[in-house]
């Protein structure tokens, strides 16, 4: 598996070998054209330009995986949208990030892609586990951005985005936008406690379900990370004619057929699961053809990746040459690492937008992040720009 590491301009050495970049971390100039059936017949490299400081490759052995980051101001190829390139402001001292305890690492990164400082936050628990959320800056008048995803403990993290969001309208902040990595499962409820502590927005990335943008009574900008997985895929040696989309279940579907769009217009092939009775074994049957072909599979979250591994195994069964896990949220739940480095998968492809512990490292695994991505996101919305245009 191709691997890259990241390193910042102090510690990238002169004479550090450039290595052929995913198409993602391309520059708009590229002579390679991609109008959203990219042809995968072909190695794609990268040239020696953009900021990205990329080095030598990591020694897979260890099990820990990469985290691809872009030092400048350069979207994933998919979401260029040059009518927009030069309208955005880009200099608000108005903006305020601040990040919660979920993911430090991305917020982090967010903050890089766009210029700024994270905003000065005090947040603690005191012995009975009780909150404490202090501002240490001022925001009155200010569009805030609190970057915290409810992702494991997510009881914990919801209520830490919760009292930050508080914290923040007791100050005076003009508006305050809550960025999460995916949705709960208790969604209405969520948007409803969400909007009664002062949010007025919600950024959220690849939610379970598009209809859950209906259980809010506030703006909600719905960000699609799966782009950043397609340039991944687009820049590994799979000839198009071998390459087959698989949904692990029917309703799936949807988001499969999306996504084999983007890649070729490849054929799309669905795992059918059926249980005739309660406490009886799921039959599972393949709808499509997957003999000698490597079969990418698509899901928006892989929780215990019970689902997904099945789906592997009736794809090998069913003589698929290789398999590719490809998903948006990595929660990870236990089995799921067992599961998944058990040697059914080729890869495992994932985001960043929660955070993989060290622990849950494994050979197989590829995080890309998502982090310039959502910081173009939060500079339109603080302008009154569009953000449908970047998916465009």
């Amino acid at each position: 598996m191709a691997s890259l590491t990241l390193r910042s301009p102090s510690q990238t050495a002169s004479s550090s070998r450039r290595l052929p970049l995913p198409l993602y971390l391309r520059q708009r100039s590229s002579n390679l054209q991609f109008d959203g059936a990219p042809s995968l017949s072909r190695r794609i490299r990268a040239q020696n330009a953009g900021k990205c400081d990329v080095t030598e490759p990591l020694d897979l052995a260890n099990g820990k995986p990469t985290i691809p980051v872009i030092n400048g101001r350069t979207l994933p190829k998919f979401y260029e949208s040059t009518s927009m390139q030069n309208t955005v402001n880009r200099t608000s001292s108005r903006l305020k990030l601040f990040s919660g305890t979920a993911n430090p690492t991305l917020s982090r990164e967010i903050a890089r892609y766009m210029g700024k400082e994270l905003s000065k936050i005090n947040i603690k628990r005191f012995a009975d586990g009780e909150i404490y959320v202090q501002l240490q800056e001022s925001v009155r008048g200010c569009d805030v951005y609190l970057i915290q995803p409810t992702c494991p403990p997510a009881n914990e993290n919801l209520m830490e985005l919760l009292i930050m969001i508080d914290a923040c309208r007791r100050a005076s902040a003009k508006n305050i936008t809550a960025t999460q990595g995916r949705e709960s499962i208790g969604a209405k409820l969520v948007a409803n406690v969400l909007t009664k502590s002062g949010a007025d927005r919600v950024l959220a990335c690849d939610l379970h379900s598009g209809q859950s943008m209906g259980y809010f009574d506030i703006p909600v900008d719905h960000v699609y990370c799966q782009p950043v997985i397609l340039d991944y895929l687009a820049s590994k040696t799979i000839s198009s004619n071998d390459l087959v989309v698989v949904s692990p279940d029917v309703g799936g579907v949807a988001r499969a057929r999306a996504f084999a769009k983007k890649l070729s217009d490849a054929p799309l092939a669905i795992v059918d699961k059926r249980r005739h009775a309660h406490n009886v074994a799921e039959v599972m049957n393949l709808i499509g053809d997957v003999k000698g072909k490597v079969a990418v599979m698509v899901d928006d979250m892989i929780d215990t990746a019970g689902t997904i591994t099945k789906g592997a195994e009736l794809l090998h069964q069913e003589g698929a040459r290789e398999v590719y896990a490809c998903c948006t949220h990595a929660v990870f739940s236990p089995p799921a690492i067992e599961r998944l480095s058990s040697g059914l998968f080729q890869e495992v492809i994932v985001t960043n937008t929660l955070p993989v512990p060290e622990k849950n490292y494994f050979p197989q695994l590829t995080i890309l992040s998502v982090a310039n991505l959502l910081g173009e996101t939060i500079w339109r919305v603080h302008d009154d720009g569009s953000v449908s245009s970047i998916f465009q």
